[in-house]
């Protein structure tokens, strides 16, 4: 929990427009990988290990946390690769290893490291909570518990006053939005056996996101399904019923999304930063949480639903494969130069047009994530409505632009 007595909230890192933008929108802390051995190796553009300084500085300066993953099933070839980026994290000041074997825990603490206990692990009892609390102080639950479940667990850490290697009492880490998968915890082998890429090594193809048919081969009779979609399950939200994690006792609130765009990110964690705030500030109501619902809906999603948390036994499963957005992101241009006296940014238009009154969005890796509407306009030092593919045109910016930014339109879906 953080220093203020509310629930920490987690923010995805994948990149470091990602990272930015989870820092600029109120995140407590960040995790991330490096390189390989995280559940996300191949669905984000992974940091390397010579970020891990710069990662540091830019969430030390802010007060935010960092977490690096280590979370996959690990091999012997691996101890030397699991030695090196612990090394590198411990040298860097990262706040704590993220894992779930064993070498990867005994390692983490023989350099010193905090450890937080993956979901991997899938802990469901207080009795695995008391065991592994000899060597993490921060703990995931499994993504398959009601919140009463939670909550017990939660105060007989209190009553027993169970606490981790840090001298503190152990803190429980609960998902709070994002994809959910099939199996247990994310344990998954379909990736495994028809594509040799296995998911517990952060190489997951996804096929259960795809159509299929179920056929009975003795008869040769198709099932007939109402969603062909039938492995996939719709993204958690927790939003409307903030209220009650908060409630469980849970410590820290985990956003799903490393391999998602970092307007995701920045939109997520605001929403999630407003609502969480509005609980202790007692303004949470229904009104706002549809005003957050709609903001959720605009990026990338596949449907919602209250996952585990409410008792539901079975899953709700997407309609579709892709993204349910409300709207979506189309590049335009890139940053060309920055005025710094004037406030004035200037882009060149290399693919589609932008008129007044458009919506747009620029990321960066310094820059993050910033969004606003175009009010003003010149092209060709000339006050101007549009601009079009091959411009160069100037913008007033109430932030830094980096020759790295660059520019999209959002439109409706």
């Amino acid at each position: 929990m953080t220093s203020t007595g509310k629930i920490e909230l987690m923010a995805p890192a994948g990149n470091f427009e990602s990272l930015q933008a989870a820092i600029d929108n109120g995140a407590d802390s960040v995790y991330f990988g490096v390189e390989q051995l995280n559940m996300r190796a191949r669905a984000s553009i992974n940091f390397t290990i010579d970020d891990l300084p710069e990662i540091v500085k830019r969430c030390e300066e802010r007060g935010v946390r960092t977490y690096l993953t280590l979370n996959t099933i690990i091999y012997d070839h691996d101890l030397s690769v699991i030695r090196t980026l612990i090394d590198g994290a411990k040298e860097a000041n990262v706040a704590a290893v993220i894992a779930m074997d064993q070498a990867v825990i005994a390692y983490a603490r023989q350099a010193g490291m905090e450890v937080h206990i993956s979901t991997q692990i899938n802990i469901t009892n207080i009795e695995t909570v008391r065991f592994y609390s000899m060597f993490a102080d921060t703990m995931v639950m499994s993504r398959e518990l009601s919140l009463r479940q939670v909550k017990m667990i939660c105060n007989q850490i209190e009553k027993e006053q169970i606490k981790g290697p840090s001298g503190n009492p152990v803190e429980i880490e609960i998902f709070g939005h994002g994809a959910l998968c099939m199996a247990v915890s994310g344990k998954c082998y379909l990736s495994l056996h028809s594509h040799n890429s296995s998911a517990n090594r952060g190489a997951c193809k996804q096929n259960c996101r795809k159509k299929y048919t179920v056929i009975d081969q003795e008869s040769g009779f198709e099932i007939e399904l109402d969603n062909e979609f039938m492995m996939s399950p719709k993204d958690l939200c927790t939003l409307d019923f903030l209220d009650q994690v908060i409630e469980t006792g849970a410590k820290v609130l985990k956003i799903e999304g490393r391999g998602r765009a970092p307007e995701y990110v920045a939109t997520v964690i605001r929403t999630y930063r407003e609502a969480i705030d509005a609980y202790y500030d007692k303004t949470y109501s229904s009104e706002k949480v549809q005003a957050w619902m709609q903001d959720l809906k605009k990026v990338y999603n596949r449907g919602f639903w209250s996952g585990y948390y409410l008792g539901q036994k079975l899953g709700e499963w997407s309609d579709g494969s892709g993204s349910h957005a409300t709207q979506k992101k189309v590049y335009v241009g890139k940053g060309a130069h920055y005025f710094p006296k004037s406030g004035i940014g200037e882009f060149k238009i290399e693919a589609y047009g932008i008129k007044l009154g458009d919506r747009l969005l620029v990321t960066g890796p310094t820059t993050g994530v910033k969004e606003f509407d175009l009010d003003e306009l010149m092209v060709n030092d000339e006050r101007s409505e549009t601009a079009s593919k091959g411009d160069s045109c100037t913008i007033p910016l109430d932030f830094r632009l980096r020759l790295s930014d660059k520019l999209y339109k959002i439109v409706q879906v």
